[in-house]
């Protein structure tokens, strides 16, 4: 009887060992059949906003390209300018299947306190595209010009309302201070700013609520096309896209000698695994190259900025040491 229980113990060992040797596990360990099934690709915010169109662009050029063959539903996992989807992603350590997009919310809230979480609770993957901010008004707003808006600021910081959809300190308020600093208005924490995080900002300044949107260019696209709203400038370092685009003049032949890039990259989760990790770094630069995504891409004004992992890592840790000053200078910084 103890030779039979020994006997039976040896077996069930060797078939345990078995099934660690040959992967039997809820996912691959060799990567050999990644991706399969549905995979989750994640937009932090609300449907239709500038991070929305990205990931959804990005799964519909993977699709129509077959570079990927795997489901790619999105979902939107909105709410603190990308910090209940950062939180999200924490408990969905070393899954392969979570991809989300970011832009510079990501370092900025962190670094002003309101989420504890950043990129390096993320595995990094791409850096795309660059978007830029764009500064719009109501149709019939008094403001024809970008300068009229800061002359007004410089004689009563409370003159101007300004809404955007993310919170005070991130990247809609930061764009415009950015911009306010350098065409030289003072007291800059004076300035009206009012956060509509449920994004509902562009109801706001189409009803008059407010009297300027700062926002992303992409996002007030079809609205400064349409007429509804007028786009007084956009803050890239030169004129981009085509047809009414690329009537929008930048800060900076309006005499603000400033710029700032609404870049955006994709992010896996933490402890992504290696496997995964090369699959979309060797994926996302073959995607960049393809017409399907050029096309996309210039019908959104998107400057190409692809960066692979190891330099978008790099860049990002410039850059977040590059905001920290901002908010420092500001007075927003918490770190």
């Amino acid at each position: 009887m103890k030779f039979r229980k020994a006997v039976t113990s040896l077996l069930a060992l060797s078939l345990v060992g078995a099934m660690a040797l040959t992967g039997c596990s809820t996912k691959s360990n060799s990567g050999s059949d990644y991706p399969k099934g549905s995979l989750e690709f994640i937009a932090p915010s609300g449907a239709g906003g500038g991070w929305d169109l990205t990931i959804r662009t990005v799964a519909k050029v993977l699709q129509d390209t077959k570079l990927v063959e795997a489901n790619m539903p999105v979902t939107n996992k909105a709410g603190s300018g990308g910090g209940v989807n950062l939180a999200y992603m924490q408990t969905q350590k070393g899954s392969e299947k979570l991809i989300s997009v970011y832009s510079p919310p990501i370092l900025l809230i962190k670094l002003n306190g309101s989420s504890e979480f950043g990129y390096e609770d993320t595995t990094p993957l791409a850096r795309l595209i660059t978007d830029y901010g764009a500064f719009v008004v109501p149709k019939d707003s008094k403001y024809q010009t970008i300068t009229e808006v800061m002359d007004a600021l410089k004689a009563d910081p409370k003159s101007v309302k300004i809404g955007g959809n993310s919170a005070a300190g991130s990247m809609d308020h930061i764009q415009f201070l950015i911009m306010a600093k350098a065409a030289g208005v003072e007291n800059l924490k004076d300035i009206d700013y009012i956060s509509f995080q449920d994004g509902t900002a562009t109801a706001q300044i189409l009803g008059g609520h407010v009297d300027l949107l700062t926002t992303g260019l992409g996002d007030v696209q079809a609205l400064v096309e349409s007429g509804d709203l007028k786009a007084l400038a956009h803050t890239g370092a030169e004129r981009v896209g085509t047809g009414m685009l690329a009537e929008i003049p930048t800060c900076k032949e309006q005499g603000i000698d400033a710029v700032f890039e609404n870049w955006r990259g994709l992010f896996g989760a933490p402890d992504m695994p290696d496997y995964a990790v090369k699959f979309w770094e060797d994926t996302l630069a073959k995607m960049v190259e393809t017409e399907e995504w050029k096309t996309e891409a210039d019908k959104h004004g998107w400057a190409p900025a692809y960066l692979n992992q190891a330099d978008f890592i790099s860049f990002l840790k410039e850059t977040n040491d590059a905001y920290k000053t901002i908010l420092d200078e500001i007075g927003l910084s918490t770190n």
